[in-house]
């Protein structure tokens, strides 16, 4: 039996997909005031935020294991309690070092959250049979969108220890709800690594892919090598893919921490239209991955992978080198559709590839271009200038353009 292509079960996961967008920008809204708070500079800040990535990926490859022994859902529900507790925490700090510590947690929450509901949502995509993965991370977008008008409007009237623990306490509420409603779905097939498809759970997708051992016509170490062959090749699949998501990561959080600076600074926009700008770029993302689905059929997911890094990358180009706000910010709004499903169709196509662990390894991956990203763009930016800095974003997305053809080629 399967859920309808929008039931219970995937509109449960795609709330949490939304929650945790939601926390992570009522976070990020308040880092100023963290900062004040705990009277950090702008390095001692750095290194705090570090431990918040230092927590999520020594946490992603464990949650991955975890996924595999007790199931992607039940770790989901956790993951995103854990998350919505931790994120009361920094508001609670008084020291760059209890800071760095709660972030670690925090990041933990974060970064299981993220491997767990991908896991989810790769064997729900292989139960529906559609290409829906681009949904749920839009999902997140609108959740990321909410969290920061919402902690913006509450940024007067509210401290930030109050506006953290009602950001908190809504995300256990919807943990609570959505979690009952995904816990009770139906259960969705294990997807068996390094195959497209859905597997009855319990089944041993290695043996499958080899054969069984002994059967007519073959001996056990033929079998067995070539299982280990089909291993082999998942995890080179696995690795090209999280590369795609690091370039595409690169890309995500370069535009985030820069644009608006940009736009001020070598475009001479106010800080009225710079924050415009930004908002464009993340509705572009967002309504990218509202579509994502359908373009997924009509394409194919390798198309569209393709189309979209190009996109980025022109759009780019337009947005880093134009002299005047309104064009740079049509720039930006062709990286935000371009980059779009980037990300969520690697994730997902990692997971058919590796199951829970190969969601694991591609974002860890991801998360890893999401950190460098900011800080090359600094670097080259001392050294050369911001709007050549920013084209670097147009070689890791013609980057991200080119894999998923290598991936192709090799997928199935």
């Amino acid at each position: 039996m399967t859920d309808s292509p929008w039931g219970p079960t995937r509109i449960a996961l795609t709330a949490f997909f939304a929650v945790d967008g939601f926390l992570f920008a009522a976070w990020v809204v308040r880092i100023p005031d963290v900062r004040r708070q705990v009277s950090a500079s702008h390095s001692a800040l750095g290194l705090a935020l570090l431990c918040l990535s230092i927590g999520a990926v020594l946490t992603m490859p464990a949650v991955g294991r975890l996924c595999l022994r007790y199931g992607s859902r039940p770790v989901t529900v956790g993951s995103l309690a854990l998350l919505s507790l931790a994120v009361l925490l920094p508001a609670h700090t008084h020291s760059v070092t209890a800071l760095g510590a709660a972030l670690v947690l925090f990041g933990a929450g974060y970064g299981g959250a993220n491997v767990a509901m991908n896991s989810a949502a790769v064997d729900l995509v292989a139960q529906l049979r559609r290409p829906v993965m681009p949904s749920f991370h839009a999902g997140y977008s609108f959740g990321g969108l909410l969290g920061t008008g919402v902690s913006g409007l509450l940024a007067g009237p509210l401290s930030t220890a109050w506006a953290l623990a009602l950001s908190g306490l809504l995300g256990m509420a919807v943990t609570v709800g959505a979690g009952v409603v995904l816990l009770r779905g139906p259960a969705a097939p294990a997807v068996v690594p390094g195959r497209g498809g859905g597997a009855e759970p319990g089944t041993d997708g290695a043996s499958e892919a080899a054969g069984h051992p002994g059967g007519e016509g073959e001996t056990g170490g033929d079998a067995g090598g070539d299982a280990g062959a089909a291993r082999r090749s998942a995890r080179l699949l696995v690795l090209l893919l999280g590369v795609t998501a690091l370039c595409t990561a690169y890309g995500e959080g370069a535009v985030a921490d820069w644009t608006t600076l940009h736009l001020t600074d070598d475009v001479h926009a106010s800080s009225a239209v710079a924050a415009a700008g930004y908002g464009a770029y993340a509705f572009a993302m967002a309504g990218g991955r509202v579509g994502g689905t359908w373009l997924s059929i009509r394409l194919g997911q390798t198309r569209l992978m393709m189309l979209g890094g190009l996109t980025a990358a022109a759009g780019m180009l337009v947005a880093a080198l134009a002299p005047v706000a309104p064009l740079a910010i049509g720039g930006f709004v062709l990286v935000g559709l371009g980059l779009a499903n980037l990300f969520p169709l690697a994730i997902a196509r990692a997971g058919e590839a590796g199951g829970p662990q190969g969601v694991a390894l591609a974002s860890s991956l991801g998360y890893g271009g999401m950190l460098i990203g900011p800080v090359v763009i600094g670097f080259l930016a001392d050294a050369a200038g911001l709007p050549l800095a920013l084209t670097t974003v147009a070689v890791a997305a013609t980057a991200a353009a080119l894999l998923p053809l290598s991936v192709g080629r090799r997928f199935r």
